[in-house]
């Protein structure tokens, strides 16, 4: 285990209830190819805090990566309402984008 997934893990106990590092430890483990835990921690922060926007993008990639392409969309839909729901424009305009490509939408005309 790396010192720095040891140390989200200490952190995380210490404060259950923190998106931000609930977030960092899901990006950890991504990083380190732990798909499986990385998975179930951006699920858990979707569902546990549906506010935190910045989760849907990389909860979206992850599925696309793992092949669950209707699971994709749905994602970047639901973020892209939470997106709105914050007024993150930023967050809005890389979702709607992600949401595009992985729903096979092409707006150009050639």
């Amino acid at each position: 285990m790396s010192n720095r997934l040891q140390q989200l893990i200490e952190f995380l106990a210490e404060s259950p209830g923190d998106p931000f590092l609930t977030y960092a430890l899901a990006t950890e483990h991504l990083k380190l190819g732990q798909t499986e835990d990385a998975l179930h921690h951006y699920e858990a922060l979707v569902n546990d805090h549906p506010d935190y926007v910045g989760t849907y993008y990389h909860l979206g990639k992850l599925y696309e990566a793992l092949g669950r392409k209707a699971d994709a969309v749905d994602t970047y839909e639901k973020g892209m309402q939470a997106a709105r729901a914050k007024r993150d424009m930023h967050a809005l305009s890389e979702l709607q984008g992600a949401y595009h490509l992985a729903a096979g939408d092409d707006d150009d005309d050639d």
